[in-house]
């Protein structure tokens, strides 16, 4: 309900529409019914509290509320004999005087400026006074959370036990930087943020008393504007009206130049192109907007905006109704969201979010949005963590091609380099090991696997590791090779011990891989026995024993007696059958042995059998 003010006269000083329209008493105030009704029976039971605390956030009410209180307490009623009433008769002396803010007895204090412990010494000392005239003394003391802390404590003892002639009423928009001790002595009440349909229904009533007409687009992003504050939202429309004149409709783009935001279909073009991974188009719809007057910022915003309103469209169809838009924006939106995954909107989500913190610190807020496009762009084709650790199940790793920068859309399985990552978050057991092996996917190529006949199972467990690495395993070569005791190999049926460094479901891809090979049931047992030396302490201890038969050999003691110093670096198997003795002589006699002297080579000195 909005109070029928007439139009001002020409002579009339002007007043703003958030002053103009305040609200008098409970019944003009919107949006705030249940502490309204609190209040309401609070009065007519007579149970008044001494100290109440408004918060929310700015422009809903608070300060409005406070002296709609401070009226209802003090009201004389029109024939100057009543008493406290929830419906203050706006004609008595204290109501006047209090609407009009020059009551001795109803003290507002701006915390903000009056922030120090002798202000509230100073208010202390007046609270020993009666009213003068009115039935109470009211402190209303705006801004509460900008007092100093000495000015709290100064202020607690006569915050818990005040004159009954005397009422505090506080109003914070930062209820959390007010002390506990405070609020424990308070009646609190949290107004809430007025909703969409209540809002544009109030601002329509207000363009109509004010005699402007306004289209119902134009409304819509008022209101949106106002973000639930009532004040925001009429400094908006008084603005608007101000902007066409007198006689001529606010539309849309009236109110859109104005605020400085895109139109709904260009943010819906320039999400779709983002969602397609088409970088050129998309940033042509930025640059169209901006050029239109558009804030990057704000198209950032309404991008994030528009991601939430799909998101909770896909999550809650029903919903989609709780945020107005118009009848195409609603069906488009139903469209481009039931295509959607809902990793991919909430990472567009984070993205955005992203985004809009670095805009605040960079130079350049249109370079700045670019750049969250871009970002956002080339993650479109990004798989979901679902569907990386899949590609990596099935082992069909694709090689990376950069994006183009045109139309051409790349399919998901193209990316690889991401699916690795992807997959290492979700489960670095597939995916890493502690032994510093990991799949590097640059450049890895599908490999298509190589059929095993029955004849040509593997034997041994060293043809069963060698098959991986000829089918394209590389990871899991690697596991099999570093991190596998085995304990008893048939074909068909192998027991094995996966140490701690290994993955625990190792045995289940092994098996996969196998079955898919072989066209053979394989069953892989984990078993808790010591088993073998891995392939890699096998092949580590051979060469150690390699190394100390070549240190052995009696020609390459004589060289190391020769030339002090000098050691052997090294120790190649040629792959000939002939003994080490022999193969020394054939070295010897092919100068194929490489001997550096001590005083020539800064005692470097080695020596390399081949």
């Amino acid at each position: 309900m909005v109070q029928n003010t007439e139009i001002r006269s020409s002579n009339e000083p002007f007043r703003v529409l958030a002053r103009k329209y305040r609200p008098s008493d409970f019944t003009t105030l919107i949006g705030q019914e249940p502490m309204v009704r609190t209040l309401s029976n609070a009065i007519d039971s007579g149970r008044l509290a001494h100290s109440f605390i408004l918060t929310g956030v700015r422009g809903v009410g608070k300060t409005t509320t406070a002296r709609i209180i401070a009226r209802a307490l003090n009201c004389a009623g029109t024939d100057g004999s009543g008493g406290p009433s929830k419906d203050p008769c706006g004609v008595c002396e204290h109501c006047v005087a209090i609407a009009e803010d020059r009551h001795m007895d109803v003290i507002e204090m701006d915390a903000a400026s009056r922030t120090g412990v002798d202000d509230i010494r100073d208010l202390i000392d007046g609270v020993l006074y009666r009213p003068v005239s009115a039935r109470y003394k009211i402190y209303i003391v705006d801004e509460v959370h900008m007092l100093s802390r000495n000015a709290f404590n100064a202020l607690l003892k006569t915050l818990e036990e005040p004159p009954e002639h005397v009422k505090f009423i506080f109003a914070t928009t930062e209820i959390r930087r007010v002390p506990v001790t405070v609020l424990s002595r308070c009646q609190r009440f949290d107004l809430r943020r007025v909703n969409f349909e209540e809002l544009s229904k109030y601002f329509a009533e207000i363009a109509k008393l004010e005699r402007a007409t306004i289209s119902r687009g134009a409304l819509d992003l008022v209101t949106r504007a106002a973000d639930g504050s009532v004040r925001d939202g009429l400094s908006l429309l008084d603005q608007a009206i101000a902007r066409v004149g007198t006689g001529v409709e606010i539309n849309e783009d009236t109110v859109r130049e104005m605020l400085g935001v895109a139109e709904r279909v260009h943010v819906f073009d320039l999400f779709e192109a983002l969602i397609n991974g088409e970088i050129a188009e998309a940033l042509e719809h930025l640059g169209s907007m901006y050029q239109s007057g558009a804030d990057p910022a704000l198209i950032i915003q309404d991008l994030a905006e528009l991601t939430h309103w799909l998101t909770r469209l896909k999550a809650i169809p029903e919903v989609a109704d709780s945020a107005p838009r118009t009848d195409h924006d609603l069906s488009r939106g139903r469209l481009v969201s039931s295509k959607l995954q809902m990793a991919v909107l909430t990472r567009t989500w984070q993205m955005l979010l992203k985004g809009l913190a670095e805009m605040r610190a960079a130079y350049s807020s249109i370079q700045a949005a670019e750049m969250v496009l871009i970002r956002i762009a080339y993650a479109a084709d990004l798989p979901s963590p679902a569907e990386a650790v899949a590609s990596l199940d099935k082992g069909t790793l694709i090689e990376t091609t950069d994006r183009p920068t045109g139309p051409t859309r790349v399919h998901p399985s193209e990316t690889t380099a991401e699916v690795a990552e992807a997959s290492q978050i979700l489960n670095p057991s597939i995916t890493s090991g502690p032994t510093g092996l990991a799949l590097k996917p640059e450049h890895v190529v599908e490999i298509e696997p190589t059929s095993v006949s029955e004849n040509t199972l593997p034997k041994t467990f060293e043809e069963m590791v060698a098959l991986f690495s000829t089918n394209g395993e590389p990871l899991l070569h690697a596991y099999l090779v570093n991190n596998v005791h085995i304990v008893k190999y048939e074909i068909g049926k192998i027991s094995l011990r996966v140490s701690e460094e290994g993955p625990r479901d190792l045995a289940k891809h092994i098996s996969r891989c196998l079955n898919d090979w072989t066209g053979k049931a394989w069953f892989i047992e984990a078993s808790q026995e010591e088993g073998e030396p891995t392939l890699q302490e096998k092949k580590e201890v051979s060469a150690a024993a390699s190394y100390e038969a070549a240190i052995a050999h009696p020609l390459v003691q004589k060289t190391l007696e020769t030339f002090p110093g000098a050691v052997v670096v090294g120790v190649k198997d040629s792959g000939n059958e002939i003994p080490l003795s022999e193969a020394c002589q054939k070295v010897s006699s092919e100068d194929k042995t490489s001997l550096r002297n001590p005083q020539s080579d800064n005692n470097n000195d080695s020596v390399s059998i081949d």
